[in-house]
């Protein structure tokens, strides 16, 4: 079987993480990597064992050979970058979001829809074994009707002042901050499980930091790094560290959705409630490998991670027997196993993994939640 050449291009936080997950796919090669100079991106390379290292994403697209380009830059490169890798004829994974606006979004959805090219999109907590199993549960009827979801995503990396990162500058994040960086990944997931479409939404911001201390040192995501008084810059902050958003979806039902970025002790815990006609199912991220099962009859139940005891489409996305936990690196894995084996077939598969369409998809969400806190009032999508 032929290897395939990757390139990753940023290697912050998550781009070392798409590295990793690679790795434990057969017959896949990182062979190359960008960064933000030559000497940055040689010190990456250093460190991840990465052969070619350069520092422009120009001379990463025209590393010989490369059969998919992994885009893991600050969210205002992705639309050029992605839109680059296409013209040259390379699959493309993104992170999310796809683009800083919807018509950036929109034009690299009808450029990968024309070259026929493998698109994706980073929105791996989908590929949770029990997040699918959910997803299953509710496809084969155990739910029944949706009657409402409640759903949070917390975390706690921007809880002081002195905490800060280039997501807050609103030239390179975009508009919104906590509900497109993690809410994002939270409404996929609710959108995917229950089957159901976001149709308008309520929602209330709150900015915890108004002014932040920005380092006048570099300071890497999650490194949890202090710097000395004089070290730092007071910076305004114009995007949101809290947002809370009433749903309504297409069946008419209702839920919530609350994300924080300032909740002391939640370092990244998603949680889903979906409550159903039959029953009612909870996950949640920091206790990946078991859903509650809610019931009004009968006793509770508890079902644990057991590529014998769920759901072909779950256990698909399974690597060791009940009992040996799987967690966050392993969605990644999951996810690009199916991205890669698109590319063999050369041949771009819609609904087999989230693709450009699913992050335009959050981009329009997010316009109409930021719209909608804008004016206090209802937004329809």
């Amino acid at each position: 079987m032929k290897t395939l050449q990757i390139g990753v291009a940023g290697l912050g936080f998550i781009g070392p993480a798409h590295i990793e997950a690679l790795r434990r796919i057969p017959n896949l090669h990182v062979a190359a990597i960008s960064d933000m100079n030559e000497e940055i991106a040689q010190e990456k390379a250093d460190q991840l064992g990465v052969d070619a290292a350069y520092g422009s994403y120009e001379e990463l697209l025209a590393h010989e050979g490369l059969d998919c380009i992994h885009i893991c830059t600050p969210n205002h490169l992705h639309y050029p970058m992605a839109k680059a890798a296409l013209e040259a004829g390379i699959n493309v994974v993104c992170e999310k979001p796809l683009s800083m606006t919807i018509a950036e979004a929109e034009e690299l959805v009808e450029l990968a829809e024309k070259t026929g090219l493998v698109n994706a999109v980073h929105f791996n907590i989908r590929y949770y074994p029990l997040v699918r199993q959910m997803k299953a549960m509710r496809e084969n009827g155990d739910l029944g009707d949706i009657y409402s979801v409640i759903g949070t995503y917390l975390q706690d990396w921007l809880f002081y002042a002195t905490d800060y990162n280039w997501r807050l500058e609103p030239q390179y994040s975009g508009d919104s901050r906590a509900i497109a960086d993690i809410g994002s990944h939270l409404m996929d997931l609710i959108e995917h499980v229950t089957g159901l479409q976001i149709k308008e939404v309520m929602a209330d911001f709150s900015t915890v930091h108004p002014t932040r201390k920005k380092p006048l040192k570099p300071v890497e995501t999650y490194s949890g790094k202090m710097l000395k008084p004089e070290d730092y810059a007071d910076v305004p902050i114009e995007t949101e560290d809290f947002a809370t958003v009433l749903l309504r979806f297409s069946n008419g039902n209702k839920g919530t959705l609350t994300v924080s970025q300032v909740s002391a002790g939640r370092k990244n815990r998603i949680n889903v409630e979906i409550a159903g006609s039959k029953k009612t199912v909870a996950w949640c991220s920091e206790s990946p490998n078991e859903i509650w099962i809610g019931e009004r009859d009968v006793p509770n139940g508890q079902l644990l991670r057991d590529p014998a005891l769920v759901d072909g489409a779950a256990s698909k996305l399974i690597s060791f027997p009940g009992g040996h936990n799987e967690g966050f690196p392993d969605t990644s894995k999951q996810l690009f196993k199916q991205v890669y084996g698109a590319i063999r077939d050369g041949k771009h598969e819609t609904g087999l993994y989230p693709t450009f369409a699913d992050g335009l998809r959050e981009l329009y969400l997010g316009e109409a939640i930021v719209e909608s806190n804008k004016k206090q009032a209802w937004v329809t999508i």
